[in-house]
Order: C-alpha cells, then structure tokens, then sequence
C-alpha cells in the first residue's frame, strides 16, 4: 500500500495486545505446521486464545521481551525474545534468542521484520547478552535472506526422524 516504514512504530507489547498477537501467534504456528506438519505443533482448535494467553505470560518476566509493530492502531508484526541461560545440551552460553518473528502480509516489504529483530537484540544486547541467536525453518527461506542481511550465520542444523 506504499506506507512507509515511519509509519509503522515499534513499542513494548502490553496486555492489552493480547488479540492481536493470539491471532500473529496462531499464524505463525499455522506457517511452520505448513512446512513440515510432522516437525512442527498442530494448530488444534483455538491456537490464538492459547498463542495470546503464552505471549501475554511472559510480559512480566525480566528475561523475555515481547516489541509489537503498530501501525494506525492495528498490530501487524511482533517479536518475542528471552535470555537464554547456558546450555550444556546446546554447547552454548548464555545468549539472547529471537524465539518468534512474524510480519503480517500486508507490512511485508517495509523493513519492519528487521526493526522488530534489531529491537529485540538491542534490548538484549543492552542486558549485557553477548550473543543474539534463532532458530528458522528450513523451509523459511525469506525468513533466512532476512537474518542473514541482518548478520546472522548459520552455526547448527537439525534434523529430524519420525518413527
């Protein structure tokens, strides 16, 4: 629609924000169970009252952080990150995760994907966190140009078997 990224703002998820990151959630859960329905969680039913209820828990933790993009009132992208403490399983130290990044179609294309992650990492970076790190489906391949033009490398591969 031609707007530009300055009319899209970046701010702190509240409870209010709950409908509309149940519903971003919902969608990105529907994204990654299009991939690859055996890898990923099943929507089930209602994934947004349940998505928005999950998002919404985290606000008050001092280690997670939640930015929505808002533009004219409407939320239409969000991120969700948390501290990481260190991992023996995971052979890493503590680090910042970029757990959920989802744009909404409409406000692809504006740069709000990568001021929605650049927000998330300075915040955790502004927490002392040394490193910024993510996990994105194999099949992501946008998601994956994006992070990698924002300096992300790709360091593990999972990989997956049923039965």
């Amino acid at each position: 629609d031609g707007m530009s990224e300055l009319a899209i703002a970046i701010r702190r998820a509240t409870e209010r924000d709950a409908p509309a990151l149940g519903r971003l959630g919902a969608a990105l859960m529907r994204v990654h169970h299009d991939f690859d329905r055996e890898r990923f969680l099943a929507p089930g039913k209602n994934p947004e009252a349940g998505y928005g209820r999950f998002l919404v828990s985290q606000l008050p933790n001092d280690d997670t952080v939640v930015f929505v993009a808002e533009r004219d009132g409407e939320i239409v992208g969000y991120v969700y990150a948390a501290i990481e403490p260190r991992s023996w399983k995971e052979l890493r130290d503590v680090a910042g995760f970029v757990h959920d990044v989802l744009v909404v179609e409409s406000a692809r294309g504006t740069g709000t994907g990568e001021r929605l992650v650049e927000a998330a990492a300075e915040w955790l970076i502004a927490r002392g966190v040394p490193r910024v790190m993510l996990w994105t489906a194999e099949k992501n391949v946008p998601a994956q140009r994006l992070f990698a033009r924002l300096g992300f490398r790709r360091t593990m591969i999972e990989m997956t078997r049923e039965k």
